[in-house]
């Protein structure tokens, strides 16, 4: 099983909103320079004081916000005039109303009102796999809000760029979808900053940071190659001495920032280009996910976005769910034949043992398909459970991804849970 190191560990708790749980809250916030000081919670929160107040950029979780306003309070108490919101994520918005004061102006990029809208009128959807994918107790989703019931603070929207000074200091935003299709960018000229959401280092890795989560698996609308390669372009173009994450460390000096956002953006074209050559040539979707993998020169590793992940959602991104089957245009799954399959093979008992050959043959993913037959057939068929279990912890001891284990762990759980009465 991949073991992660400690400070891994720690940042994927905190995408998960647990971290003040799992690790001791921060008491001081970190100067940047004598402008900008980044409280480093679940969602890094940054203060720009100028002489005329102050600027707030994203707010963190809700229940890490109370601890970042404290320690940016300490550096500085002075008015908030405005909050930037890089991206309608939870974890950068959850404490809005802890730094709104009268008279503040909340500033986001036009796409947020239709992306926290989404997040909004799927939650009943959503909340159970963010549970499983965070390993957190699911919430209760409550009455549907409707298509456009989310709470919409911000009061300054843009579509291209924005402008404005405050007590001297100019402040540039440009829209920079990548993670998020409402991700900006906020340059301060005068301190050669770009702050750059999680359009970078997604969840804080440190180097080797990993490939990016073009898509998420537990549920998103398609993250857009090109326009991921375009905004690390428009970064890349400011020059700036210091970039600032959504998570994680800053990056500081133009030539390291250079080299760690074009190995990025370059690995994002590489994976989406080959992925639009296979589609070209004719190939299946699985198939370019087994053919296409990351050249060693990229530097990349695999424990946050997986490229065969990627591979998927930029080709059903691209296609739909159509693949030229004609029994996949009807509304029956495939899985309502496998009752059919067991009986053919003349009962369950002679496909789970063929799963648990192929575990130990080294083939859990097949092991996992012959289950699926049997269990849709008896759900609760304990041999059947049982090889799902076995090679759902195969997968887990050569795992290598974060997100993959999190899935394969709430995959054992289940399982587990189905054979808790039979035991």
């Amino acid at each position: 099983m991949f073991r992660f190191t400690n400070l891994i560990l720690l940042l994927c708790l905190a995408i998960a909103m647990n971290a003040h749980a799992d690790r001791e809250a921060p008491t001081k916030a970190v100067k940047i320079n004598d402008s900008i000081y980044m409280a480093p919670v679940s969602g890094n929160v940054y203060l720009v004081k100028t002489p005329a107040g102050n600027v707030i950029i994203d707010t963190a979780a809700a229940d890490q916000a109370p601890i970042a306003k404290k320690i940016l309070t300490a550096e500085s108490q002075g008015l908030i005039k405005y909050i930037i919101l890089t991206h309608g994520h939870a974890d950068h918005i959850g404490g809005i109303d802890l730094w709104k004061q009268p008279g503040t102006q909340i500033i986001a990029q036009r796409n947020y009102v239709e992306f926290v809208n989404y997040v909004t009128r799927l939650e009943g959807f959503f909340a159970p796999r963010n549970a499983a994918a965070f390993n957190r107790a699911p919430h209760e989703a409550g009455p549907w809000a409707g298509n456009f019931g989310a709470k919409i603070d911000s009061t300054i929207f843009f579509d291209e760029t924005y402008k404005f000074t405050l007590g001297g200091i100019e402040f540039d935003l440009f829209s920079t979808p990548g993670e998020t299709p409402d991700h900006l960018t906020v340059w301060i000229p005068a301190y050669k900053a770009a702050f750059i959401g999680d359009n970078y280092a997604g969840i804080g890795i440190p180097e080797p940071n990993s490939f990016p989560n073009l898509y998420a698996i537990r549920g998103t609308k398609p993250r857009w190659a090109l326009d991921w390669i375009k905004s690390l372009d428009t970064v890349l173009g400011l020059k700036p001495e210091i970039v600032l994450n959504g998570h994680g460390d800053p990056i500081v000096g133009n030539a390291e920032i250079t080299r760690r956002l074009k190995r990025y953006r370059d690995a994002i074209q590489y994976v989406h280009d080959e992925t639009v050559k296979g589609m070209n040539s004719g190939k299946d979707v699985f198939t370019l996910m087994q053919e296409i993998k990351l050249p060693a020169s990229y530097e990349l590793s695999e424990v946050f976005g997986k490229v065969s992940w990627s591979v998927r959602g930029i080709y059903d991104g691209y296609a739909g769910w159509y693949d030229m089957n004609p029994a996949n245009m009807y509304e029956l799954p495939p899985s309502s034949v496998y009752p059919d399959l067991v009986k053919l093979a003349g009962g369950p008992e002679a496909i789970t043992r063929l799963a648990l050959v192929k575990v130990e043959a080294d083939n859990p993913v097949e092991a996992l398909h012959l289950t699926d037959i049997v269990l849709a057939s008896d759900q609760n068929n304990s041999a059947a459970l049982n090889a799902r279990i076995k090679a759902l912890e195969s997968l887990q001891k050569k795992c290598e991804n974060y997100v993959e284990e999190g899935w394969l762990e709430h995959g054992i759980a289940k399982a587990k849970q189905k054979l808790a009465p039979a035991n």
